[in-house]
């Protein structure tokens, strides 16, 4: 299958109301140019360095999601366009995104990134932690961030009662959150698991090897 192919074959599955983020991680500019001029905008880099090699020679209109963990000294590098930061995971990075942001006088948009999965190997917040920080942002805390919503990864195992069960919590507390204060993006699903997420409520999904092939690492 051609990634044209494959790119065709994942819009079809998805509704109007869920927005594809293309992971182009480990692929190189060509391949993402090839994604880009059959109408994709949206991609998902989990590197800032591998961010930063592809943004200067990659058309200045994609809107470039940062989806992996982020480490608040790299946040300086991104801070100027990046559209989406996908992985906040501590409130030491949301206040080091609210700081670049003032210092580029632009506002970024981020998802609170929650640890929903019960593997150990998950970044992310507690409920708990997500609520507050959401709280203080309600009261102004972080003036140059925009909260738009929230992200989290399921366990990657066979049990889709589990993963319905992991993806039902990240609802429930979108849900919770938007009665506070309306969020916009509940980013749910990769490859494997997209359209599951999108029945348990996902309105963006980050989908790279279904499209691109399986990645070499």
């Amino acid at each position: 299958m051609s990634v044209q192919s494959n790119y065709q074959n994942i819009l079809s599955q998805l509704s109007e109301n869920v927005k594809l983020v293309t992971v182009s991680k480990t692929n190189p500019a060509e391949k993402i140019k090839d994604v880009y001029d059959l109408g994709q905008r949206a991609f998902g880099e989990n590197k800032v360095q591998e961010l930063l090699e592809k943004q200067p020679v990659l058309p200045d209109d994609i809107e470039w999601h940062l989806i992996g963990h982020l480490q608040t000294n790299k946040v300086k590098f991104i801070a100027g366009f990046i559209s989406m930061i996908e992985s906040v995971d501590s409130e030491k990075l949301l206040k080091e995104i609210d700081k670049e942001a003032l210092k580029n006088e632009r506002k970024i948009n981020v998802l609170l990134q929650v640890k929903i999965a019960k593997e150990e190997t998950k970044f992310g917040l507690t409920v708990d932690e997500a609520k507050d920080i959401f709280n203080k942002y309600l009261d102004e805390n972080y003036p140059n961030i925009e909260i738009k919503g929230l992200m989290g990864m399921a366990s990657f195992v066979e049990n889709e009662s589990q993963i319905r069960e992991e993806f039902g919590i990240l609802k429930q507390l979108f849900d919770e959150l938007s009665h506070l204060k309306p969020l916009e993006t509940l980013s749910m699903g990769m490859s494997g698991d997209f359209p599951l997420a999108i029945e348990c409520g996902s309105n963006s999904v980050r989908v790279g090897s279904a499209i691109f092939g399986e990645r070499n690492y």
